[in-house]
């Protein structure tokens, strides 16, 4: 019985795992930053996990939770107001080229 080796790699004219990976960070960079965000917030409250002191872990664990939630809707707030900024610009261009 042998093993399909090439089970993960894409049909002709589809783009491969990496490849997608990196046209989408090209086209939102943000997400790829609020997901570093949150990895290193989780990284560095886990690192801390056993210097709480008297805290319970339930509340260390909810504050690691806000604080990597903190990561990307910040990073999801800086991409809405870009996209906005950029569409207003777009608009006032457009506008000003009108008339």
């Amino acid at each position: 019985m042998s093993a399909n080796k090439g089970w993960w790699v894409p049909p002709e004219g589809e783009d491969s795992v990496s490849e997608k990976f990196l046209r989408k960070t090209r086209e939102s960079p943000l997400v790829p930053i609020g997901l570093g965000g949150c990895l290193v917030v989780a990284a560095y409250r886990i690192y801390r996990l056993k210097a709480r002191g008297p805290t319970k872990m339930s509340i260390h664990l909810i504050h690691t939770r806000v604080a990597a939630q903190a990561c990307a809707v910040g990073a999801i707030m800086l991409g809405a107001v870009y996209t906005m900024y950029r569409d207003y610009t777009k608009r006032t261009a457009q506008n000003a080229g009108d008339k």
